[in-house]
């Protein structure tokens, strides 16, 4: 066989196995230079689901619940990236999974059966748990360090929702950090291109 036709039955091969590739896993949504493929996607949708023992919802109003979180998580992972903030290590999580596993299942097998049968590896569930720990560092990190609650509106707060001061602080401070994050997120999200597939979330 020439060169020639060896190249062109290379690039066919190469066409070919690509083309395979895009139906087997295709894009569902791409987030500046980052993507979201629809295998992605599944699998976040099954960790949930087994985190909280239900059944996985794969309905076209689930994905896109699902996904516009995903999106978010991409927004951050980049400003994480940029910003050198500091990632939990998997093995700090390692303790979470142990108590997950002893709150909710009999015994070490039936864990592993219960991960075979929602089809995700235990690789899948600590992804997860590492991206949750680091979300709540960053936000703890990049907003809730500087907000304040003074002593006058904890005092209201604690009197109206019966709480501690503390408690009543605690809130305060949650509440006005997460209207940054989701201000920040729009104002993130504006000024990145964001291109959702919607034929693959049907």
């Amino acid at each position: 066989m020439n060169r020639s036709l060896t190249n062109r039955c290379l690039i066919a091969t190469v066409l070919a196995l690509a083309a395979s590739a895009e139906i087997v896993d295709r894009i569902a949504v791409s987030v500046g230079n980052r993507v979201i493929t629809e295998s992605d996607l599944l699998r976040q949708i099954r960790v949930i689901a087994f985190q909280n023992g239900k059944q996985p919802d794969f309905s076209e109003a689930n994905k896109r619940a699902v996904v516009e979180k995903m999106i978010e998580q991409k927004l951050i992972q980049r400003e994480l990236e940029n910003s050198r903030y500091p990632v939990p290590s998997p093995d700090d999580l390692v303790p979470a999974i142990e108590e997950f596993k002893k709150t909710h299942f009999p015994d070490t097998a039936a864990y592993h059966r219960a991960l075979q049968a929602a089809d995700i590896t235990e690789q899948d569930l600590l992804d997860v748990l590492v991206w949750e720990r680091t979300l709540l560092n960053f936000i703890e990190i990049r907003f809730e360090s500087g907000v304040l609650a003074s002593e006058q509106e904890t005092a209201e707060y604690a009197r109206e929702k019966n709480v501690t001061p503390a408690q009543a602080e605690r809130a305060l401070v949650t509440s006005r950090a997460d209207q940054q994050v989701d201000e920040w997120l729009r104002s993130t999200r504006r000024r990145t291109t964001v291109i959702v597939h919607d034929e693959v979330l049907r």
